[in-house]
């Protein structure tokens, strides 16, 4: 129990790291292109620091199968990153932080696509209810281009980090220090042709704000995830994972005084129930898999389980 206890603390305090993320992405001042690319580069610093101290890379389990799918994996989720961030900037953080929770949808939908795994009724029916759920939050009125954008790319950088899990859960035998750093790694020469080092040069106090992004929340962050998997059961990391939304919008209000309507908040309740629900049905199925399990030592998990979405 006090192992469980541990866990417990160590993912609410990565969940809680995970809701102020976009307080970082917006008051750096750089575009998503440069936050996202220098997000890899000191996000790569600070988990190579971490997996060399504790020698992870002595037998590392990498073949090149599994160097090829992690690297697939970190086109997706970089590419994820980037779109999360538009959707910042085009609606409001809090908005984007929950049409970006429709994740385990579209991991079912693929699912479906590629595997041929049959959709219960069951979930057909939560997915059903997630749909009305987006429909309520998202709020857009006619001519309300502004948040139907930041929608559009909170439901893209969904669909992307669901492929990244889709790829990345299928990695068995290496740590998951190892896959988010191969990740972060690829990313860097994936956006370099987008990224305008003469803009971020004078960002000034901003540049804290960057190397945040990579340190707390690409280093520190996963470092508590993955050793909080290892001393949870899945339905409790399942549950602890919309710590994540209540801190971003309770952030998103307390610094930018963005909150949602009456409507909007109706549907919150939705997507995360149907989210939860779709979640625990899939881990129910599979008797703890890749998702969400308890890791041990290694694990075939990725920059985050499926149960646990974060920015």
């Amino acid at each position: 129990m006090r192992n469980e206890t541990r866990g417990t603390v160590e993912l609410t305090l990565a969940m809680v790291l995970s809701g102020t993320l976009g307080v970082f992405v917006v008051e750096s001042g750089a575009s998503p292109f440069e936050v996202v690319f220098f997000r890899c580069l000191f996000g790569a610093l600070a988990l190579g620091a971490y997996s060399l101290v504790r020698g992870f890379f002595t037998g590392h389990g990498f073949t090149a199968r599994k160097l090829g799918m992690a690297a697939l994996g970190g086109v997706f989720i970089v590419f994820n990153w980037v779109f999360l961030f538009e959707a910042y900037e085009a609606s409001s953080i809090s908005l984007a932080t929950v049409v970006y929770h429709t994740q385990p949808f579209f991991l079912v939908l693929l699912g479906a696509v590629f595997t041929r795994e049959r959709i219960p009724g069951g979930k057909l029916a939560w997915l059903v209810v997630a749909f009305v759920g987006l429909v309520l939050v998202s709020g857009v009125r006619p001519g309300d281009t502004a948040s139907l954008k930041g929608i559009g790319f909170a439901l893209a950088a969904a669909v992307l980090y669901a492929l990244s899990t889709f790829v990345t859960k299928r990695i068995t035998g290496v740590r998951p220090h190892l896959i988010a750093l191969v990740q972060v790694l690829v990313g860097m020469p994936l956006l370099l042709p987008f990224t305008d080092f003469g803009a971020v040069a004078g960002l000034g106090a901003g540049w804290a704000w960057l190397v945040g992004l990579g340190l707390i929340h690409t280093g520190l962050m996963y470092v508590l995830m993955y050793a909080a998997y290892a001393k949870l059961p899945t339905a409790k990391i399942a549950v602890l994972a919309f710590t994540y939304p209540a801190v971003a919008m309770g952030v998103d209000w307390a610094v930018y005084g963005h909150h949602i309507g009456l409507v909007q908040a109706l549907g919150v309740p939705l997507i995360v129930l149907a989210s939860l629900k779709v979640t625990l049905a899939g881990s129910a199925r599979t008797r703890g898999g890749a998702p969400a399990r308890r890791t041990g030592g290694r694990a075939g998990e990725a920059a985050s389980p499926a149960a646990t979405r974060v920015g």
